[in-house]
């Protein structure tokens, strides 16, 4: 999915990234475990000039970083927490994964392009919170 994201024609990469959003966050919730590994990669794809879908690109990495389902969800029932595995752990590194990239922040809010730079901004707000 990411070389489909990353080499695809503007349908092929949109439909791929969704594919891959469906994958590991939707709904506000991390899905998979899989997620902060995919993370840096989704870094990469955004500031890679080519990339026809670059501010989804960058909306899946707020929805990454705004994700806190699981952790709502283990509040009120925190048995969740004690299962071997445990969505609320995926979350939060997920989270981190995004934080821990947050640097190429200044490169992309200077993209000329005002969609990159709208969706840059909104994520930068939230990993100011």
């Amino acid at each position: 999915m990411l070389r489909r994201v990353a080499r695809g024609d503007a349908a092929t990469a949109r439909a791929a990234l969704e594919e891959l959003r469906e994958r590991i966050c939707q709904y506000g919730f991390v899905v998979e475990q899989a997620t902060a590994a995919t993370v840096p990669f989704l870094w990469e794809l955004a500031q890679t000039p080519h990339v026809t879908c670059r501010p989804q690109i960058i909306q899946l990495l707020k929805s990454i970083a705004d994700a806190r389902q699981w952790e709502s969800v283990a509040a009120v029932y925190p048995k969740l927490l004690n299962h071997r595995e445990n969505p609320a752990v995926w979350e939060r590194r997920a989270r981190q994964a995004v934080r821990a990239r947050r640097g190429a922040l200044d490169t992309l809010l200077t993209e000329p392009d005002d969609e990159i730079a709208r969706a840059t901004t909104e994520l930068a707000d939230a990993l100011a919170e």
